[in-house]
């Protein structure tokens, strides 16, 4: 019986849909790669043994591997989205021009990182592949300056909707309800941009944040896409 509860408990049902997805597995397994990041910083910097820190540097090399190659043709999925924003014409035109550049950017960084996996898997070598990966950082920080610009528009946009708001109407209240739901989401993910941000940045020596900055943001970047993630699943 009791077996039966846990097997048969909402909760399990809900994280098997969650594990299902590929977005769900690649948000856990990117906790995991940039914590390992961290961790094995910190490990290097208490100066622990090499012992120690091996184990971490593997997990933090292994598993960005694995997302690199569940990743692989999901730029397609880009391209056709900046197609769909650059249709629409009826968005707001700062938002459309943002998700235009936001999506082919994550499109450029995906199909030159594609272009890097058979070097990164040892199938076949090639010279090209670190100026392939330097250039895929470009795309990705250009993205996700597109979507920084784009949340912080929607907030600005959000206040100057509660301006406007009637509280004492029941309309009123529920559009002041649904702009705190909004705000919340749009603050969520120019989080999770902005500590995304230091990943392409310390990769292309644009700022210099050590592993320890840019794997506590990453994980931090990951465990938000966990929750929404999760969110989209119940």
């Amino acid at each position: 019986m009791v077996a039966d509860a846990v097997i048969y408990h909402p909760a399990v049902s809900h994280y098997l849909k969650f594990v299902a997805t590929t977005v769900g597995r690649d948000k856990l397994l990117r906790t995991l790669q940039y914590f390992a990041r961290f961790y094995a910083w910190y490990l290097l910097r208490t100066n622990k043994p090499q012992g120690s820190i091996a184990p971490w540097e593997a997990m933090k090399k292994q598993f960005g591997l694995v997302r690199k190659v569940l990743r692989a043709g999901k730029n397609v999925e880009h391209f056709k989205a900046a197609a769909v924003a650059a249709d629409n014409k009826t968005m707001d035109p700062v938002l459309r021009y943002t998700a235009v550049g936001r999506q082919l950017g994550y499109a450029g960084y995906l199909t030159l990182d594609l272009a890097t996996l058979m070097d990164a898997t040892g199938i076949r070598k090639s010279a090209s592949a670190k100026k392939f990966q330097q250039e895929a950082y470009r795309f990705w920080a250009m993205g996700i300056m597109c979507s920084i610009v784009a949340q912080t528009y929607t907030l600005y946009q959000l206040r100057q909707r509660e301006a406007r708001v009637d509280r004492k109407e029941g309309e009123g209240v529920v559009e002041s309800k649904r702009i705190v739901m909004e705000r919340a989401a749009s603050r969520l993910q120019l989080t999770s941009d902005l500590c995304d941000l230091t990943v392409p940045v310390s990769a292309l020596n644009w700022v210099g944040f050590d592993d320890g900055v840019v794997g506590l943001a990453g994980t931090l970047s990951s465990l938000i896409g966990v929750y929404i993630q999760w969110k989209k699943t119940a």
